[in-house]
């Protein structure tokens, strides 16, 4: 078994087959695991492109993958995020896309690879999985293994912890996933109380017909996404090319009917995004758009009745005046005003961000999934 870096920064015929087998691995890996939701490979492919890649343009990235004679048996990618590093004046290398066939020792191997390169970088710990951007969904899946995920959050086999465990990895933080369905409702007087603050406080809620009025919002609402989670794990400012980019990300899945803003005035203060679930259409288009992948994630956008809540946020001084029921309010009304969903996926809550919590075990999530980024000093 070998273990060899990837070139992705000289385009050649053998840097486009490397490439292609880094992204085609856990295609093979999990090609019986029903639970398994491919990603789209274009999102992949362009992450490996340092050329146009906005993360490239302040960091630096290198790819690695194991191989037993000509069979790939795993895959790693290890991140220098020069943004992150500088915003808390740290030293943290970051690994993204590990997946490995249940053997510690090439497991070993992949992950001394990448803390080598963040070595002879200056970097003293590796933490991950995390991936290029804050939207990443990420960690290790250590509970709800029967579950398919969430569109763009991580899937992985049971024996991935223990293998980083073993490997002398340890927790840094967890994640929680939960989910409502029709059979739970808010009650009565949470919505009241909603409507209460919205006339005393002159919130509103800000709603959208189209993606061209979506977009034009973009810009504010990641100003509101910027300022809103400072104290969250694994937070840094977004550049202008990150906010663009995440920006055609969400224009892609989004139904401009599900996401809703909350206004002060004529300040955005907050937003909830809910997105259709099209886990179903990616399997069936093994997360390839071309030449008809294009089609079943389309047929699956019109007929799914599940929604993903990745993204609820408030700026800083408007949480603990009301503001939050009038999110979670929103989040219901959002989920049930139309009879076509009955399920609703609400991604990777951090354990410590109490609050949000307590929010959300009033509003009766039910928690159901849970991802741990790891850690480990490198010496």
């Amino acid at each position: 078994m070998q273990v060899r870096q990837l070139d992705i920064r000289q385009p050649s015929a053998i840097s486009h087959h490397d490439t292609r087998k880094f992204i085609e691995f856990p295609f093979a890996l999990y090609r019986d695991c029903e639970q398994w939701v491919p990603p789209l490979v274009s999102g992949v492919k362009k992450s490996m492109d340092c050329a146009h890649y906005p993360f490239y343009r302040h960091s630096d990235a290198a790819f690695f993958l194991a191989e037993e004679g000509d069979r790939v048996v795993g895959r790693v990618a290890v991140l220098d995020n020069r943004h992150y590093n500088n915003y808390h004046q740290c030293n943290s290398a970051f690994f993204h896309y590990f997946d490995t066939v249940n053997d510690v020792e090439i497991a070993r191997a992949l992950l001394d690879a990448a803390a080598a390169w963040a070595t002879q970088r200056g970097l003293k710990t590796l933490i991950g999985p995390k991936g290029f951007l804050r939207s990443d969904g990420m960690g290790i899946l250590v509970d709800g293994f029967d579950y398919s995920p969430a569109p763009g959050i991580p899937y992985n086999y049971a024996y991935y912890g223990q293998l980083l465990e073993t490997l002398g990895f340890e927790k840094e933080i967890d994640y929680l996933s939960g989910y409502i369905d029709s059979h739970y409702k808010l009650p009565e007087r949470f919505f009241q109380l909603a409507e209460q603050v919205k006339a005393r406080r002159g919130f509103w809620i800000k709603s959208f017909t189209t993606k061209r009025e979506l977009r034009e919002w973009v810009p504010r609402i990641q100003e509101v996404n910027n300022a809103a989670f400072p104290e969250v794990w694994g937070y840094y400012p977004l550049d202008d090319g990150e906010v663009k980019l995440i920006t055609e990300q969400l224009l892609v899945i989004a139904d401009p009917r599900l996401i809703k803003l909350v206004m002060k005035g004529n300040e955005l203060a907050g937003f909830c995004f809910v997105y259709p679930d099209i886990t179903e259409g990616l399997k069936a288009c093994r997360g390839r758009l071309w030449p008809w992948g294009w089609v079943a994630l389309l047929r699956d956008f019109r007929r799914t009745h599940k929604l993903s809540a990745n993204g609820l946020g408030l700026l800083p001084k408007y949480q603990g005046v009301g503001a939050n029921l009038i999110l979670y309010c929103e989040l219901y009304q959002t989920v049930w005003s139309s009879k076509t969903y009955n399920f609703c996926d609400v991604a990777q809550v951090a354990e410590n961000n109490l609050k949000s919590l307590g929010d959300m075990k009033a509003a009766q999530v039910q928690w159901y999934k849970r991802h741990r980024i790891y850690r480990r000093e490198i010496k």
